[in-house]
């Protein structure tokens, strides 16, 4: 029960954090440096929590099972069979069956495709509603695409929660969140430049918001209700790390950390974010949760959600074109072409590194029964 009202009350925290922070780009203007530190903060939090705890706490987990299967095992056979059978059996599952990094690595393999493929239906979609000309259906699949993508962090936070343990919860839950900030920020941006009347906007931020606490929710009870042995329970719990940690790794290596090493001479990451900025050369892009831009061109784009193109693409929030250019209001936003970029600064490495180091700072400091 102390797990069950954890993870009730550690939903809620987050359904308002995030359902209160998309409403400030509809209330205030943003303060772009503080969400800048904040967005770089989350970036290096979101990589350490992924490769410093959600990977090895699933690993240890995963060979926990392994170690119980092997214990249980020719305790049965002993009685059934005698010493002969026992030292077969002791050799435990994989020696018969698969070794538990063949599940370590399917695992994390299987996140991360996942979440390449949300990003390639997705992008489908939006070219398509594009096609056609249903602006409308643009900004429910930018909606779509980002609860997609807040559904499996909530996955991760219930898996986190069933480990029973402080540290993996406390860390994965600051990941979550601040991840989902700039998300939340950025989808507001999207739908406010999009012309969508506050009302309308306020519901797809709700919609996004809940997405993560329902599907942490719904992980936890499901995990907790499949019950059988302690081997399976940790076996599943494992491989559900392993799973959270690829899609985790997903995001940090194509969203994330191309967002935060790529800003432009003339506009910084936190322009991205919160759709103020703009770029260097001689197009113009426009109003992208995710705008990830590269070639060269004098094109403009306007509003698409998810567009791979070399055309004259219209702004997304999933947009991959090819032109240097003026680019505006996008929370991920890759940028390769061949316009000028600048490094971080030296305030915002440390940041950065600061975020990925404290998932290993607290796994040190935190230690659980």
């Amino acid at each position: 029960m102390d797990e069950a009202m954890a993870i009730i009350l550690i939903s809620i925290v987050m359904f308002l954090g995030c359902f209160l922070l998309g409403l400030i780009p509809l209330l205030i203007k943003l303060s772009e440096k503080r969400l800048q530190f904040v967005s770089i903060f989350g970036a290096g939090l979101l990589c350490g929590t992924a490769l410093a705890i959600i990977l090895p706490e699933g690993v240890e987990l995963l060979e926990e099972s392994w170690r119980v299967s092997c214990s249980v095992a020719p305790a049965n056979k002993n009685d059934s069979d005698g010493g002969v059978g026992g030292q077969l059996q002791e050799m435990g599952p994989s020696s018969k069956g698969l070794p538990a990094r063949f599940f370590i690595g399917v695992s994390l393999v299987l996140g991360f495709i996942l979440m390449f493929l949300v990003d390639q239906i997705s992008s489908y979609c939006s070219i398509h509603d594009q096609c056609t000309g249903t602006s409308n259906r643009t900004t429910i699949t930018a909606t779509v695409g980002l609860v997609i993508h807040a559904a499996a962090d909530g996955v991760v936070l219930g898996v986190a929660v069933v480990s029973s343990k402080v540290t993996v919860q406390l860390v994965v839950f600051l990941a979550v969140i601040l991840h989902k900030a700039p998300a939340a920020f950025g989808l507001a941006t999207f739908l406010l430049r999009a012309g969508l009347e506050k009302r309308q906007i306020q519901k797809h931020l709700l919609v996004f918001s809940a997405a993560a606490p329902v599907l942490s929710i719904i992980t936890y009870f499901i995990l907790n209700a499949s019950g059988g042995s302690a081997q399976r329970r940790l076996s599943a719990t494992g491989v559900g790390m392993l799973f959270s940690a690829g899609t985790f790794l997903y995001v940090a290596t194509v969203h994330v950390l191309p967002e935060v090493s790529s800003r432009g001479q003339q506009q910084s990451f936190v322009n991205v974010i919160s759709g103020t900025g703009t770029g260097t050369g001689t197009g113009q892009q426009q109003s992208s949760p995710h705008l990830h831009g590269t070639g060269t061109g004098t094109e403009q784009q306007q509003s698409s959600p998810h567009l791979h193109g070399t055309g004259q693409p219209q702004s997304s929030p999933h947009l991959h074109g090819t032109g240097t250019g003026q680019q505006q209001s996008s929370p991920h936003l890759h940028r390769t072409g061949t316009g000028q970029q600048g490094d971080l600064g030296v305030l915002e490495s440390l940041t950065l590194i600061l975020g990925a180091g404290l998932p290993v700072l607290l796994a040190l400091g935190l230690h659980d029964d």
